[in-house]
């Protein structure tokens, strides 16, 4: 998804119809050179990315467990984050105090992020406690007791979070989206757990996922900072290393779903679903999401400038113009198979729909300016860079590259992409994925003509 604040100024610029002298003010990002810091091998089974960062002693391990929602249920989703956050309160090695107590003296944290594709494990630490640090979060990895009174315990902690997404529009419409959007598919499901499984996920299942899903083959493992390849590896060979192999097997499109989801809207097609809730609120939240390519897919970086322009321009004229909302965009979704959409809320959704699916029909038949552009072009590449600042950024984006596009390298390729997409791949974009919007809508559901939700 674009970034907001990029939104917001790519929009001031539109707006004030200036883009062509902006566009010739702001200097083209320095594109950097080839990686010579990252290498890539395996230790015991376990592949592994390292990216050597003498700039600072800050150190980012991510263990990216593979699978994420892929062949779970509404009943067992959240297991493996599930499994995670029991840890926390105990190992064959440590109790819950003395994780805590060792934890802060390392001054070390460990974090966990539940993805659809993956949930990954990892910590953040810094050189001279490397070594104990790994221990600690490996320790949690492989041996947490899974007790069952911790397991209840737990459980009332997540469950609490998992019912509060109902207390928050933004989250419960996202939740609705996904549901509907990408029903029947593993980026239909909650990636953190429903109040289904986490209520039916007992201690025996967690146990029973820990014997059979730590295996080496579904671990990626990515570390950005100051250490070097041989410690990585002896750390990951008196651990990890002697996980068994197991028979995973990746692969960055999930099962149900195609490499191309594109296809042009005919003119006799069936209206697209749509969910509404009844909601007493002071706005109503809508937002939608359409299917777009794979990662692989030449047209991956053309739909992101895409959204980008359209999110742009749907701020200039809702917001800006019209003062129809406060926020509005076109989120763009980076995963293996991605995905684009509308989002918006206000007190008048028909007028802002009618709107959307204007602008969205202007991007498909006409051309984008060159300069506006090379001005989103050079946002994109600012923010880029400003998020490839942090060790664990650019973790993040070494394992989407690795795990979505099946090579590393392809991290440095993000700017070239970006600077090689012209007007009329950002209209081809358009117009190939830029309908079948699927929407969710939350609030005073007499407002909006459900013909307009369905329509796009």
């Amino acid at each position: 998804m674009m970034p907001r604040l990029v939104a917001l100024a790519l929009a001031a610029t539109l707006a004030a119809g200036g883009a062509s002298d902006a566009a010739a003010a702001a200097p083209r990002p320095h594109v950097p050179p080839p990686d010579t810091l990252t290498t890539s091998f395996d230790v015991s089974g376990v592949h592994v990315i390292l990216r050597r960062n003498a700039a600072n002693d800050v150190v980012a391990v991510n263990l990216y467990l593979l699978g994420g929602t892929r062949g779970l249920t509404d009943s067992t989703v959240g297991i493996a984050p599930m499994m995670l956050w029991v840890s926390e309160r105990g190992t064959e090695h440590y109790s819950r105090e003395a994780l805590r107590l060792k934890t802060a003296e390392l001054g070390s944290s460990i974090v966990v992020e539940p993805q659809p594709d993956w949930t990954m494990f990892g910590f953040r630490g810094i050189r001279s406690t490397f070594d104990s640090t790994w221990m600690l979060f490996a320790d949690r990895l492989m041996h947490p007791t899974l007790d069952s009174s911790d397991v209840e315990l737990t459980r009332s902690q997540v469950a609490s979070g998992v019912s509060e997404r109902r207390d928050s529009p933004d989250d419960w419409v996202e939740y609705l989206a996904d549901s509907v959007a990408f029903a029947g598919t593993p980026y239909g499901l909650a990636a953190s757990g429903t109040e289904r499984s986490i209520a039916s996920i007992s201690a025996q299942d967690l146990r029973r996922f820990r014997d059979t899903a730590l295996v080496t083959s579904r671990m990626l493992v990515v570390v950005v900072g100051n250490v070097d390849s041989a410690q990585v590896s002896r750390d990951i060979q008196r651990t990890l290393g002697t996980l068994p192999a197991g028979a995973y097997h990746w692969t960055a499109i999930p099962s149900g779903m195609s490499a191309d989801t594109s296809g042009d809207p005919s003119p006799g097609k069936s209206p697209a679903p749509a969910v509404l809730e009844q909601r007493s609120l002071p706005t109503n939240y809508i937002l939608g999401y359409y299917n777009g390519p794979a990662a692989t897919s030449p047209d991956y970086q053309a739909l992101r400038v895409a959204t980008a322009v359209l999110s742009g321009r749907l701020f200039a004229e809702v917001r800006s113009r019209r003062n129809l909302t406060y926020a509005v965009e076109a989120p763009f979704l980076e995963r293996a198979v991605s995905a684009g959409g509308l989002y918006v809320t206000t007190v008048y959704p028909d007028s802002v729909l009618a709107i959307m699916r204007e602008q969205m029909q202007e991007l498909q038949h006409s051309l984008v300016d060159v300069d506006n552009l090379h001005v989103i072009v050079a946002q994109f590449l600012t923010e880029y860079f400003l998020n490839n600042e942090t060790n664990d950024q650019q973790a993040n984006f070494l394992a989407r590259a690795q795990l979505d596009r099946g090579d590393w390298h392809a991290a440095d390729d993000f700017a070239a992409e970006l600077e090689r997409v012209t007007p009329g791949d950002v209209q081809r974009a358009a117009r190939r994925y830029m309908h079948d919007v699927k929407f969710a809508y939350l609030g005073d559901t007499t407002r909006v003509s459900r013909s307009l939700l369905t329509g796009f």
